[in-house]
């Protein structure tokens, strides 16, 4: 259809080759609806007349409820909706439907409308996500586990204080991807192929009947940029990072060697030929997942930077990396969601491990340090303890006084001091002991909870906000249609 200043239509090799039309089917509703507001703006501006409106806007509705033959000879599905439209209410009046716009801003137009959505459900999910990691920290907050940095026991914690880490970064994933949507919620329609068009359209009036909360203005950025498209791309790459790392995690702790947690059956498989394989598929498709969604986000950076100023047909392929990475992240948060609600704690195989691997020595040499006495003298105490416990393969409580003797012999620091320290020291005082903002003692715990449980609860109704007024917009929008058509 839009090939009549070639003079010949394209063969089926090079129609397959150029055609979106399988990639299209995610934006063929944003489409209809952001040509019917185009439509009513045409209308309300004394472009096109009620009749040719009506027959439009009617057509453009039964479109809603049909599925899309993707061996229509279309290129994509602007052309094939457009080309139903005119088969439906004729050309005199569905010719008119394209009317002071272009190819270039419905796509960009489409692309906005599919992202903003698709950012509203991912927040919904990921604080889905957040409030299963909460309610898990909730019933955890005595279980004592080992924290690690280098893949090294470091310090004594508690599980509910690690769920608690993730589900803060997942809220700054959160925190990322509603700011996004400030700058991708901005409408770019009626800017034209490019510079704008001679016809007197209302820009204003589309944008406000399709929920945006404004306009993209310099008509060039509005068509041809996809900095927005790279921006939410980026963010979800990051937030598949982070669920990444969080099954990496629960993939070492499924182990028989770490044995801290089983996974749900739900979430596992057997070995094709070892049946008393359990492994951790959902969880390793995660981080393969994550892999794809770095290489879309690559993908479309390689895209957009050999492109000069300006429309270039390249854009169209970033369209399936979008849509893809938006249902590997939603689909993602849906099932972790369930794997942190369905698995089983070994709280007692936790706690064994924390107890057996001299985690108080920190401890021991910060009450040292409550005595007056320099940290770093403290340290090498602390050190000296561990060095003689691990030689006599036994714990730092079950050194002799000799042993502990030993471990201040080049200080003037009393060993009785450093017994009596010992004595009083185990994982569970540590814990009861750590008192610093955000820590993982047991009295912080109840306090962050309550704090991420009220900030859920706070972001649930910032989305809501944002998702009735889109919402609101466009059911004005049908009124105003309805009124026509009817």
């Amino acid at each position: 259809m839009y090939r009549s200043r070639l003079g010949t239509d394209l063969s089926d090799i090079t129609l397959d080759y150029v055609s979106s039309i399988n990639d299209d089917s995610d934006i063929a509703f944003y489409d209809i609806v952001g040509s019917q507001a185009h439509t009513l703006m045409l209308f309300q501006n004394n472009i096109i007349t009620k009749n040719d409106a009506k027959k439009i806007l009617s057509s453009l509705e039964t479109l809603k409820n049909e599925k899309f033959d993707s061996a229509s000879g279309a290129e994509d599905i602007h052309e094939l909706i457009e080309s139903l439209v005119i088969k439906k209410a004729g050309m005199a009046s569905g010719g008119k439907m394209h009317t002071a716009r272009s190819r270039n801003d419905q796509v960009a137009l489409d692309i906005r409308m599919k992202i903003r959505d698709d950012i509203n459900i991912i927040c919904n999910c990921l604080l889905d996500t957040v409030e299963a990691l909460v309610s898990v920290a909730k019933n955890h907050q005595k279980t004592i586990m080992p924290l690690y940095t280098h893949l090294q026991q470091a310090q004594a914690g508690l599980l509910s204080h690690y769920l608690l880490a993730h589900a803060d970064v997942l809220l700054r994933d959160f925190q990322r991807l509603f700011v996004t949507f400030e700058r991708i919620n901005q409408s770019p329609l009626g800017a034209g192929p490019v510079g704008g068009t001679s016809i007197p359209i209302d820009r204003h009036t589309t944008a406000k009947m399709l929920g945006f909360d404004g306009i993209v203005e310099n008509s060039i950025d509005a068509t041809s940029t996809r900095d927005f498209v790279a921006e939410y791309i980026a963010m979800v790459s990051i937030l598949m990072t982070n669920l990444s790392k969080i099954s990496e995690d629960f993939i070492i702790w499924s182990t028989s060697e770490f044995s801290f947690i089983e996974l749900s059956d739900e979430f596992t498989s057997p070995s094709s030929v070892m049946p008393q394989k359990k492994n951790p598929d959902i969880l390793e498709l995660t981080r393969g997942k994550t892999a794809e969604v770095i290489g879309n986000l690559t993908a479309i950076l390689t895209t957009i930077k050999g492109l000069a100023t300006g429309y270039g047909r390249d854009l169209q392929q970033i369209k399936s990396s979008i849509w893809s990475t938006s249902k590997i992240s939603i689909s993602a948060l849906l099932i972790l969601k369930s794997v942190f609600l369905t698995m089983k704690v070994n709280e007692k195989q936790m706690k064994k491990v924390t107890e057996s691997s001299n985690l108080i020595a920190l401890d021991i040499a910060e009450k040292l340090v409550l005595e007056g006495i320099p940290f770093r003298v403290t340290h090498k105490i602390a050190g000296v303890l561990v060095q003689l416990a691990h030689n006599s393969k036994k714990s730092i409580s079950k050194l002799t006084p000799i042993e502990i003797t030993k471990s201040v012999s080049d200080t003037k620091v009393d060993p009785k001091i450093v017994s009596k320290i010992i004595s009083t020291t185990t994982v569970v005082s540590s814990l009861k002991d750590r008192k610093s903002f955000g820590s993982s003692g047991f009295e912080e715990q109840k306090r962050m909870i309550s704090d991420r449980i009220q900030k859920i609860n706070q972001y649930r109704t910032d989305v809501s906000k944002r998702e009735n007024k889109i919402n609101s917009s466009i059911e004005d929008l049908k009124k105003q249609i309805d009124e026509i058509i009817r």
